[in-house]
């Protein structure tokens, strides 16, 4: 049985399974045919086919080079393709669609797969992969996984390509991915040759995951449907956890400085955060306060006697004081990003499992290692320091703290003001819900504001990505279907990324978007204000987010009111289905 495929329109019939539309049965030969035989695609006549050459037959038992490669992903443990479906990735895409161990989640722009992908990195540590096709798809692609690199979060991008045949000048959905990519990547290739595919996709693993970051393949549209049988494929493997610890006088020098510091203060960052306990037993031990990074918000829950707040400018003034006054910064996986703002000079001990992050300073002892193991190795080496009144110090500054964020969450103002929906959702989020948070207003008010209880929250870090909020929300409720998900999200960064609501709707992911609708850019309105400069072309033209809820199958609240606040999250909670708050809320931040 052959096959046999249009020149006009590229459909291939195969004799093997005929034509049932025509009524044709399987195994009739194409020259037995009727000479009125049309194509089922174009209406090209019989004269308008070729047969095609034993080597190029991907139908039928044989696996393809696409079949071995997402076999492949799911051999890695990756399970999850977030992405859109086009002519140069079909071979992938029925790989995808011919395997029970992998799913595919079809989205309305690539700047949300890869966000998502990003984001389910984030709250997993798993690597889920986007799919889409050539150029345009490809390029839309670049912002989500540029927020991905610069968080270090493991995420493999398979783009489709071209036929081999077609690249260069005129190429239609044609660019040089490689050069694209590369500023992006931490691996980077395209497979031209079908032997190599299964050696490149497993080195991309490798490298996304030992040096935390993307990587991407290329897969030209004619080598994706190539015969390829995987006994014969070369492949890497990699550890499977990148454990580092320091040497033991390194360990020893940097317990001495802890000791011999009086006024010790611990900065948690990102790197530290599944290792809360481990941080916490040393903060007991030496009788330190805890300050967190923005996204280290949640390391431990905020009620704790040692967390203080954030450090930063959406942490409390306390805060600063306290690294000021200290002798000694401890910093557990902290990325020093500018909002930071540790002194520079400030005696340090630094673990982090990035060597380019340590010896910030001429007085900085650091450690080369995982929190998850550098912190038990160091708990022993320190001294049990007498309590003193650091206790009550703390638990001054904490009053003090909450009794400033409750005075600015005024429960009678219309619109509403974001510290008091803050507070409202402080109270009504359950302690072992998942968060996805977007970047504007309502980031600096969920910082400040949101007394976290050790929900899981993805944000996104060092890029600062509006419209990250919802994409990684469709991540969250993937990864965790049996938990509670919010996302919160201002008017400007929700309508980024919200042709996508369908998408939660579609493939049944229950979750409340909590949209702070202050109808302005809120962030930049500020940043102009501080800056001097006259409030300009930051409005908002918005649609009614409730209704649109509605239309594409979700539910939508509209709250006007503080006293409707409570009552529409709750609500929003009870159902099965994705739902939008719509929450008219002050543009003012103070």
């Amino acid at each position: 049985m052959a096959l046999w495929k249009c020149n006009v329109c590229g459909y291939i019939y195969d004799e093997t399974s005929g034509d049932p539309k025509a009524g044709t049965p399987s195994g009739t030969p194409f020259d037995n045919l009727p000479v009125t035989w049309t194509c089922p695609v174009c209406g090209a006549g019989k004269e308008a086919f070729r047969k095609l050459p034993a080597e190029d037959i991907h139908a039928g038992s044989a696996t393809t080079v696409s079949d071995v490669m997402v076999a492949e992903l799911v051999a890695w443990g990756v399970n999850l393709v977030f992405g859109l479906p086009g002519t140069s990735s079909l071979g992938i895409v029925d790989a995808i669609r011919k395997n029970p161990n992998i799913r595919y989640i079809v989205v309305r722009h690539e700047e949300n797969a890869a966000m998502a992908a990003s984001a389910y990195n984030k709250l997993t540590g798993k690597i889920a992969a986007c799919l889409t096709i050539a150029g345009p798809g490809a390029t839309n692609l670049a912002t989500g996984l540029y927020d991905a690199k610069e968080d270090h979060a493991q995420v493999l991008s398979l783009n489709g390509q071209v036929e081999t045949q077609y690249t260069g000048p005129g190429g239609i959905q044609e660019i040089d991915q490689d050069s694209f990519f590369r500023p992006i990547t931490v691996y980077n290739n395209t497979v031209y040759e079908k032997n190599k595919a299964v050696l490149l996709l497993t080195r991309a693993l490798k490298y996304a995951i030992i040096h935390r970051g993307v990587a991407q393949i290329s897969v030209p549209n004619d080598i994706q449907k190539q015969l390829l049988d995987s006994r014969y494929c070369t492949r890497e493997s990699c550890i499977s956890s990148p454990d580092i610890l320091p040497s033991d006088d390194l360990m020893n020098t940097a317990a001495a400085a802890i000791n011999n510091a009086n006024n010790p203060v611990i900065l948690a960052g990102w790197g530290a955060f599944p290792d809360g306990h481990a941080v916490l037993a040393i903060a007991e031990k030496i009788k330190a306060p805890i300050l967190t990074t923005f996204r280290a918000k949640g390391i431990l829950a905020e009620d704790n006697p040692y967390v203080v707040s954030i450090l930063g400018n959406v942490g409390s003034p306390q805060a600063r004081t306290l690294v000021n006054e200290a002798d000694l910064i401890i910093t557990f996986g902290v990325g020093f990003s500018k909002f930071t703002n540790i002194p520079e000079e400030k005696p340090l001990v630094q673990v982090d499992i990035d060597p380019i992050k340590l010896g910030k300073n001429r007085q900085s002892v650091g450690l080369w290692g995982n929190c998850r193991l550098v912190l038990p190795g160091l708990l022993p080496l320190l001294h049990e320091r007498e309590d003193g009144s650091i206790r009550e110090r703390l638990a001054d500054i904490k009053k003090e703290w909450d009794m400033l964020r409750d005075k600015e969450a005024d429960s009678s103002a219309a619109p509403l003001r974001p510290p008091f929906i803050m507070k409202v959702l402080s109270d009504v989020i359950p302690a072992n819900a998942v968060i996805s948070l977007d970047v504007g207003e309502n980031q600096w008010w969920f910082g400040r504001n949101f007394r976290i209880k050790q929900q899981r929250f993805s944000m996104s870090g060092y890029l600062a990505t509006m419209g990250c909020g919802f994409p990684g929300a469709i991540a969250a409720k993937i990864a965790y279907p049996d938990r509670i998900v919010f996302c919160i999200t201002g008017d400007g960064g929700f309508s980024m990324a919200m042709a996508d609501f369908v998408t939660a709707v579609k493939y049944d992911l229950p979750m409340v978007v909590v949209v702070l609708n202050n109808h302005q850019l809120g962030m930049i309105q500020v940043e102009q204000m501080m800056e001097n400069y006259p409030n300009y072309a930051t409005d908002l033209l918005n649609p009614n987010f409730a209704r649109y809820a509605e239309v594409c199958g979700g539910i939508g609240i509209h709250v006007s009111y503080p006293e409707e606040l409570r009552p529409a999250l709750l609500t929003a909670m009870s159902y099965h289905r994705p739902v939008i708050v719509d929450v008219e809320t002050d543009p003012r931040r103070f």
